[in-house]
């Protein structure tokens, strides 16, 4: 594995986030830590790492490819964080997401999956092919779900995967501007 600055970066963020978690553990509790974000009761994550999920985003926003080799998530960049289930914002998975821009204070975000869904006329319109990338560990190719737009706290990204290339990045932005009515 290459370690360069970001890496690096992140790893001393990770380091920090779970020791964070460690110290705050109550008198007369075991002391072993749970992950941020998680109940006492069901060790399952409550509402992503730093706090209640604020919801999935609604409106238009604009889009954005900003991305940069300095250690902070920035759109255009695909990222691995929490992202809560569609039914049950309480519960979640960790997975890669595509950053297309921000809204105050959150990062928006597309769930990426390697599941195929071009042969599901039903479904096509919500999925946009981007290729492969580093971000899956098998180099399988990747769609974005335009059907949904995650709000993301940028302390909540855990790691980087890769920087999406500005071609790939316009096909999402024109699926985004026809779907969602972004700018």
């Amino acid at each position: 594995m290459a370690w360069n600055l970001r890496s690096i970066g992140n790893a001393v963020r990770s380091t920090l986030r779970f020791l964070e978690g460690r110290s705050g553990s109550a008198p007369g509790s075991s002391g072993k830590a749970r992950p941020a974000g998680t109940t006492a009761k069901s060790g399952q994550a409550a509402a992503g790492l730093t706090g209640t999920y604020p919801g999935d985003f609604r409106g238009t926003a604009k889009i954005s490819y900003a991305p940069s080799p300095n250690g902070r998530p920035e759109p255009g960049e695909v990222v691995w964080t929490w992202v809560p289930y569609e039914e049950d914002h309480s519960r979640g998975k960790d997975r890669p997401v595509l950053l297309v821009g921000t809204s105050g204070r959150f990062l928006l975000g597309l769930m990426l999956t390697s599941k195929d869904h071009d042969g599901d006329p039903r479904r096509a319109d919500d999925y946009v092919d981007i290729g492969t990338g580093p971000w899956d560990r098998q180099w399988r190719p990747s769609e974005a779900k335009l059907d949904r737009i995650l709000q993301i706290n940028p302390q909540d990204v855990r790691r980087e995967g890769a920087i999406l290339d500005a071609g790939s990045f316009s096909v999402v932005a024109a699926a985004l501007q026809t779907r969602q009515g972004w700018r």
